[in-house]
């Protein structure tokens, strides 16, 4: 699915209500963004990255016990 967007003041795009919808956009959320191919693409997080990281070491992420085993995960998946 593609939408035209314009470029306003201070650089801000209005991502389009179609565009917002499919992808479930919420106000405030954070995207990453990266340059790729002379692309720029925007990429959503996670709403609730603490979900993310249960998923990941496979079971509830417990900050004082997880956060070291948590980084490294990251950090090996950060450089592809």
């Amino acid at each position: 699915m593609s939408q035209q967007a314009v470029i306003g003041k201070r650089f801000t795009i209005v991502v389009p209500k179609a565009l917002r919808k499919k992808l479930d956009l919420r106000e405030g959320q954070t995207i990453l963004m990266r340059i790729q191919d002379g692309r720029l693409i925007l990429e959503p997080l996670p709403h609730e990255p603490y979900k993310v990281l249960e998923q990941v070491i496979r079971e509830p992420y417990v900050e004082a016990r997880d956060e070291k085993r948590s980084e490294d995960w990251l950090k090996r998946h950060a450089r592809r």
